[in-house]
């Protein structure tokens, strides 16, 4: 990386980075909207429930990855910028394997407990069937996710974001391939969906392989040995990281409860719909928050934190821009998309509305999103967990169970609005904080 280029066009160095990761993001998104479309038309409403009510359980697994890649990008980026090039790649073994151990022992204990999770939702039993059905495939999916991500992210840090992009446009074209292929032809039905999964993401990860063992220029695999020290800091680092998606398990699972009680098996199914908008544009966010780490990591670890910060700022505004065009442009399609999903009047009746309260947060959800990143970046985990705490848990809990029991389904979709805003205060302090902290360092470090 070139210091001079990111701090004099640093607009066009964010979006070099940030591009290619947010189209590897939402081309992520658009594999479980693929599923959900075959699932939707081939399945039926209780599949798109039964999918949604194991969603807490994906999350699991992107918290424990998310929490391991990034804080382990996260030393790995500040290491390269101050020219370790050994330790650096002994931090990115140490974090592919770690991926590896915690992701397959999770699978292995998932195993055993997959019918009772079933057991516990307050759902028909054509629903639960289903449940047992995809995530009894899919289980075996999620942890080859996981390495895939971690990958990709260290791929990123080396300079080459546009290789994660295309391994990702191949993930989601074998992914319609093969849904097309086992649930139409071959007639396997939600089996068959979590099957493409499985198949699509294996292809993947081998290629994702295959690059770091023959062209990669920084990180290699090798021997190494485990450093507590490292993975304590990794850990810490990407702490906020494993709150927030963690947050979002037990939220998540919480809502389903909350929106069964309110409006059945038709109400969580216009949940999920809903829900697809919102992971686009989370993994968007996501993109740029991933592509700007690095950026940051190596501005910090050379000592030029007023560099990591303006590309910090750059971004919020480029997010909000993102936050404001997908409202206007899905409030105009709200009717049409629903459709794309499903053909009944009670869940179209549920999504139009709801669509665009959820919408409404998405300005804030962006602006806490990308501060919390910036915070990891830095290695400010606690400023970092905060945001994460309040957006993903602590605020967004509260919400959940006293919203709806007040305003009804309507309530729901209010949950996110309320739960972004609360959460800006903290964020904007810390920013505010953090801003004056470094003018301070800087002012003494002149004198």
């Amino acid at each position: 990386m070139d210091l001079e280029k990111i701090e004099q066009h640093r607009g066009k160095v964010i979006l070099q980075f940030a591009i290619p990761s947010i189209i590897a993001m939402v081309l992520t998104s658009l594999i479980n909207i693929v599923d959900g479309f075959f699932i939707g038309n081939y399945v039926g409403t209780e599949g798109l429930a039964a999918v949604n009510l194991g969603l807490p359980i994906v999350y699991l697994y992107l918290a424990i990855g998310l929490m391991i890649s990034v804080g382990g990008i996260a030393i790995a980026g500040r290491l390269l910028g101050a020219d370790k090039i050994d330790a650096c790649n002994q931090v990115f073994r140490q974090t592919v394997m770690l991926c590896i151990i915690v992701s397959v022992a999770l699978t292995l204990g998932m195993y055993f407990v997959l019918e009772p999770i079933s057991k516990l939702f307050q759902a028909d039993a054509v629903t639960r069937q289903y449940f047992n059905a995809y995530y009894g495939i899919l289980i075996f999916e999620l942890p080859l996710m996981v390495i895939t991500s971690s990958l990709g992210m260290f791929i990123r840090g080396e300079g080459n974001p546009v290789f994660v992009m295309v391994t990702n446009v191949v993930a989601v074209v074998l992914n319609v391939i093969f849904n097309y292929i086992f649930v139409g032809p071959l007639g396997l039905g939600i089996e068959g969906i979590a099957w493409a999964s499985l198949l699509s993401a294996a292809i993947v990860l081998g290629i994702s392989v295959v690059y770091l063992m023959k062209y990669a220029k920084v990180f290699r695999f090798g021997k190494f040995t485990f450093d507590k020290e490292v993975l304590k800091e990794m850990l810490f680092n990407g702490s906020s990281e494993f709150i927030g998606e963690f947050a979002m398990c037990l939220s998540m699972a919480a809502y389903n409860k909350v929106v069964l009680e309110q409006a059945g098996v038709d109400g969580v199914a216009a949940f999920t719909i809903i829900g697809y908008v919102s992971y686009i544009f989370s993994m968007i966010i996501v993109g740029f928050g991933q592509g700007i780490v690095p950026i940051i990591s190596f501005a910090y670890g050379a000592k030029k934190s007023l560099i990591a910060r303006q590309v910090r700022n750059t971004t919020l505004k480029m997010v909000v821009g993102v936050a404001v065009g997908i409202f206007f442009i899905m409030s105009l399609l709200a009717g049409w998309y629903s459709s794309l999903f499903s053909d009944s009047v009670q869940v179209a009746n549920l999504v139009t509305p709801g669509l665009k309260l959820q919408m409404s947060s998405f300005v804030f959800a962006g602006i806490n999103t990308i501060a919390s990143f910036y915070f990891t970046a830095v290695g400010r985990a606690k400023e970092s967990a905060v945001i994460s705490a309040s957006r993903g848990l602590v605020v967004l809990m509260i919400a959940i169970f006293i919203l709806p029991a007040l305003l009804g389904i309507t309530g729901v979709w209010l949950v996110s609005l309320t739960t972004e805003s609360v959460t800006l205060i903290f964020t904007l302090g810390y920013i505010r904080r953090n801003t004056m902290e470094e003018n301070n360092y800087a002012q003494s470090y002149c004198h």
